[in-house]
């Protein structure tokens, strides 16, 4: 071996050199930590704060306090007795009564079993440890110095709760058969409305799929139609049809719409057409070879049908089940319209806030419907992780052959499904329109006088639409630059594979939960973001959280669609990512930019449960509106502002349309080349 050579085997080896990051790479870290932060403030904290909230007690500590009364000369004698020893011998309040909001007072007078406020009596009382709280009127006392009251003024004394930590809470939940009875409800109605629901919707998507019926396009119209309109309205349709005067109430034969059977029927509704599309999307895959092969071996359609269509669409059928799922126990307007005296978690959590003011129970019911949720959520993307491909480069599309008489059985079940689904819209309509339901049918447009009613007027509905419009444009801006991030960046795979973590938690947070979130985290003065509380920012900002998931799967499948070679040639070349993102990468994916936009606007237009807690009287929104009139008795016209936000989203789809025609038209030119 030459001596060079030994020399070279024998200099230690250096240690592993790691590339310098560049100028491109800093800023796309930056930007993904910017955006990870975003989720982060509005949503992993708030959530937070929620849970913390869920185990906060309020308890009134009667021995904190003590007390002392004069005779009528205003002369006390030095008999000192605590609030304990004065319950217990007056039996006042029972240990029920001193378990409370945050929020809670206690009147001391009903200690007193002889108290007059004319009586010359006068009375002392204090705190017996620092901190300990009671007011009298609007002012509080924390210290321990006795305070001397007169008699009038002393039946304003009221104590205050001191907080605690623990389960508390639950297990008051737990304990009490009304709410317990809650979970159940909400559980089985889940489970009915998805069974329901999935088989409705395959069946009408084989029909779509696997035969050669008429009018495919017209039905995809149809079934798309309830994603247009809030859950509240499907509720006020079936209180037209099938209410204590209904149309056809006689068809129930006694029964009450009022209950689980209407939020069963409302639920189909609003669900229908999110299962269509899961398992349309899965139908359409399947690999025509194998219906070759089954017809070869002489098996019959039925036998095919089990064997061949059932195992290629069973995960998308379990993911539109784990869907309707997650819809319908999360879901708050319908059964609050149509629910009647039938408890579930959703309206559970919206009594314990805005009846009761009982906060710390809100979060409690809150904490227990994410559970659901959440686990629907975990099965579902684990089935779907478990999916493998069905769909080949040697796949071949399967066709359907015509055959009268099943292609006519199929006609007529469609017909049937888009029956129910236009019904139940026209009735609504019918019913906006009526002068006076049921004495009055003339025709009149005095239920679009929103102004004169409650429920926020016009200005509700054009704050639905600006409200949509910013959630569509900054919300598309965030979730598909963020997409770009983390599916663009070079290395870094924990914090990519952190930030898509953050990114999928979204779906699993019902509305409610979230809504009532966002009041324990930004209705603190302590917090910096608290000037936006009560303002159409934190609307938008509660929105696009809301729906991010969704809105980011869809930026991430049009974004691995393009081939990484663009960043490569684009570093080659010297050229800033910022400069690729805007020309190439935007311009290629805008077909999936507009459907995100879309998206979004359609739901903030829709949704009622993550905002029925935030809007203020300024920034009443259209959904709201409906629930609001709804619960003034003022059907038809919830019945005209609902029916207003179908024709907005309506329209916006069409625009939606003539702009993929257009304008996609020339930036997507190279994909007929």
């Amino acid at each position: 071996m030459p001596a060079s050579s030994a020399n070279l085997s024998e200099l230690p080896a250096g240690p592993n050199v790691k590339g310098k990051l560049s100028r491109d790479d800093l800023i796309m870290r930056g930007g993904m930590a910017v955006i990870a932060l975003y989720l982060i403030v509005t949503l992993a904290l708030p959530l937070y704060t929620m849970l913390s909230k869920s185990f906060s007690t309020y308890q009134f500590q009667l021995s904190q306090y003590e007390f002392q009364v004069s005779d009528e000369d205003g002369i006390f004698d030095g008999t000192i007795v605590s609030g304990t020893d004065l319950n217990n011998k007056t039996g006042a309040y029972e240990l029920t009564d001193l378990s409370t909001g945050s929020d809670g007072r206690l009147g001391v007078t009903a200690f007193f079993l002889d108290f007059s406020f004319r009586s010359p009596v006068h009375y002392q009382l204090r705190n017996t440890v620092e901190g300990g709280r009671f007011l009298v009127g609007s002012t509080l006392y924390d210290d321990t110095q006795w305070l001397e009251l007169d008699s009038n003024t002393f039946r304003r004394v009221q104590l205050r709760p001191v907080q605690a930590r623990g389960i508390d809470n639950f297990i008051n939940y737990f304990s009490t058969p009304a709410l317990f009875n809650s979970i159940k409800n909400s559980l089985w109605i889940s489970l009915l409305s998805t069974l329901v629901t999935v088989s409705l919707a395959f069946w009408f998507a084989y029909a779509l799929n696997r035969s050669c019926m008429r009018f495919k396009g017209l039905f995809r119209l149809i079934a798309m139609a309830p994603i247009l309109v809030p859950s509240l309205l499907p509720g006020i349709a079936l209180v037209y049809l099938f209410g204590n005067q209904g149309m056809l109430k006689e068809l129930l034969f006694g029964a009450s719409i009022y209950g689980p059977i209407g939020i069963v029927i409302g639920s189909v509704f609003f669900t229908f057409p999110h299962a269509f599309l899961i398992i349309t999307t899965a139908l359409a895959i399947s690999d025509g070879r194998l219906y070759e092969a089954a017809s070869s071996l002489r098996a019959s359609p039925w036998r095919t049908f089990w064997t061949v269509t059932i195992p290629g669409a069973r995960y998308g059928l379990i993911s539109a089940a784990f869907v309707v799922f997650n819809l319908v126990i999360t879901d708050f307007g319908l059964p609050k319209v149509i629910g009647g005296q039938f408890n579930v978690l959703a309206v559970d959590i919206y009594k314990q806030v805005i009846g009761q003011q009982n906060f710390e129970m809100g979060a409690v019911v809150s904490v227990i419907l994410i559970i659901p949720a959440i686990f629907a959520f975990i099965i579902d993307r684990l089935v779907q992780s478990k999916q493998i491909s069905s769909l080949t480069a040697r796949s071949v599309p399967y066709q359907p052959k015509p055959d009268r008489r099943t292609d006519a059985i199929f006609l007529i079940y469609c017909s049937f499904v888009g029956l129910f689904i236009i019904g139940m819209l026209a009735v609504c309509q019918f019913a906006a329109l009526v002068k006076f339901w049921p004495y009055d049918l003339s025709l009149s447009l005095n239920n679009y006088q929103f102004d004169k009613m409650d429920g926020g007027g016009w200005g509700a509905y054009f704050n639905s639409i600006k409200l949509g419009l910013l959630t569509a444009v900054a919300g598309t801006a965030i979730v598909f630059f963020g997409a770009y991030l983390v599916e663009k960046s070079n290395g870094f795979f924990l914090g990519r594979a952190a930030f898509q973590m953050i990114a999928m938690l979204p779906m699993a947070i019902p509305g409610m939960v979230l809504g009532l979130a966002y009041i324990f985290f930004f209705n603190n003065p302590s917090n910096p973001l608290h000037a936006i509380y009560g303002t159409m920012a934190i609307l938008v900002v509660c929105t696009v959280t809301h729906f991010y998931t969704v809105s980011h799967l869809t930026a991430v499948t049009a974004l691995k669609q393009m081939d990484r070679e663009f960043e490569s040639v684009s570093a080659s070349l010297k050229q800033p990512t910022l400069k690729l993102f805007s020309r190439v990468t935007v311009p290629v994916c805008l077909p999936s930019v507009l459907d995100i936009s879309i998206y979004l606007f359609i739901n903030a237009m829709t949704t009622v449960s993550a905002v029925v807690f935030l809007y203020s009287p300024k920034t009443a929104l259209a959904s709201i509106a409906v629930l609001n009139m709804d619960d003034a008795g003022d059907i038809a016209p919830a019945a005209a502002m609902g029916m207003m936000i179908f024709y907005t989203n309506a329209a916006a789809r069409i625009i939606h349309l003539f702009i993929s025609k257009g304008v996609l038209a020339r930036t997507q030119a190279w994909r007929t080349r």
